[in-house]
């Protein structure tokens, strides 16, 4: 039987992302995104891209339902604002933002799995308008 929609879980920062694509039982897919750098002959340093670096984070959720976006406010912030000027189609996608410290893996799923399935109830639990 195959899930109509797809939950995922971002943990986010301004150098890494890791998506969790997941469902009651176990974790379906992980993936990591990570920053680049380029050098700049101008400033003889290198220059991280985040807007690549969110670009590709973007990508990583293509064909997700519902996405929970976790890290730390800064970088959801700064995530945000990329989304919402350069990606606003994913804007319906994200189910929710919660700014989380250095959690472990296990505590992210398990963050993602209480986050949707409270958020599917309060869903179902809205009285039918009329």
């Amino acid at each position: 039987m195959a899930m109509s929609a797809v939950q995922a879980l971002v943990l986010i920062d301004h150098h890494h992302a890791q998506v969790f694509q997941f469902d009651a039982e176990k974790v379906q897919s992980r993936k990591k995104v990570e920053s680049h750098t380029h050098d700049t002959g101008q400033h003889g340093s290198g220059v991280r891209t985040e807007h690549e670096f969110f670009g590709e984070v973007c990508d990583a959720l293509a064909g997700v339902g519902e996405v929970l976006v976790t890290g730390s406010h800064t970088a959801q912030s700064d995530f945000r604002h990329y989304i919402d000027k350069h990606r606003h189609a994913l804007t319906k996608q994200i189910a929710g933002w919660e700014t989380v410290d250095h959690p472990t893996e296990g505590q992210l799923v398990a963050l993602g799995r209480k986050y949707f399935a409270e958020h599917v109830r309060e869903g179902a639990a809205k009285p039918l308008p009329g």
